[in-house]
């Protein structure tokens, strides 16, 4: 079994969590500029408390943080006030599709699914020039409401366009850390742990039927490699 002896360096962590079916899931620190996985946690349900002892954990260990990539989990990214925190962009897109759709039907939801597919090869100044405009052009829409005739509660009328704009609006400080800090290499994604993720379980699908302990095992042998 693959164990992980890497001395401690300096760094950027990539960390996130990928479950196995709904018996378990791991939650993993890697090194960005190594491409290595160095520390990991096997979890029924991730929460924010394990992943701030787990960077300190390996700060105790000697490994020195510039800076983390994660999926902008609340309480994540204004967890750590001496690192910054990069969101990653596959996430925030993820985000955005959930509440709009792929296809939205709505043309205020068109042009916002246009501005979030610039996030890849934009800057900040830009990106948070097309969204002051879209809100400009949209904002009177967003606070359109709908009242129930039978008990007079209302809700607004496009909660889900409401809701992937304020995403967008409250996530921005943290989608362009990296620019802040273009010295240290931060990436925008955390797509170098996901592609670990799919390696492990791309392999495990070639056994099927293990039960958990020995799966776990089958996991240690390679989360490492």
């Amino acid at each position: 079994m693959k164990r992980n002896n890497m001395q401690p360096q300096r760094t950027v962590i990539i960390m996130d969590t990928t479950y196995f079916k709904k018996q378990f899931g791991v939650m993993v620190w890697r090194d960005a500029y190594r491409k290595k996985n160095i520390k990991r946690m096997y979890v029924k349900r991730e929460k924010i408390s394990q992943y701030k002892d787990g960077i300190k954990t390996l700060q105790d260990k000697g490994w020195e943080i510039i800076g983390i990539v994660c999926d902008g989990r609340r309480g994540l990214l204004t967890g750590f006030s001496d690192i910054p925190v990069q969101m990653c962009h596959f996430h925030q897109v993820a985000i955005i599709r959930r509440y709009i759709t792929n296809n939205p039907r709505l043309e205020a939801g068109k042009e916002l699914k246009e501005i979030v597919a610039t996030l890849k090869e934009t800057d900040k100044t830009s990106f948070e020039g097309r969204l002051i405009e879209w809100y400009e052009k949209w904002g009177e829409f967003l606070k359109e409401k709908t009242v129930d005739k039978e008990t007079g509660r209302w809700h607004y009328t496009h909660r889900r366009l409401r809701s992937a704009y304020f995403s967008l609006k409250r996530n921005l400080p943290n989608l362009f850390t990296f620019e802040d800090y273009y010295e240290r290499n931060i990436p925008t994604t955390t797509n170098s742990l996901d592609g670990s993720f799919t390696n492990i379980k791309n392999k495990l699908r070639n056994h099927p039927g293990l039960a958990q302990k020995r799966k776990i095992k089958f996991i240690e042998a390679l989360i490492f490699d």
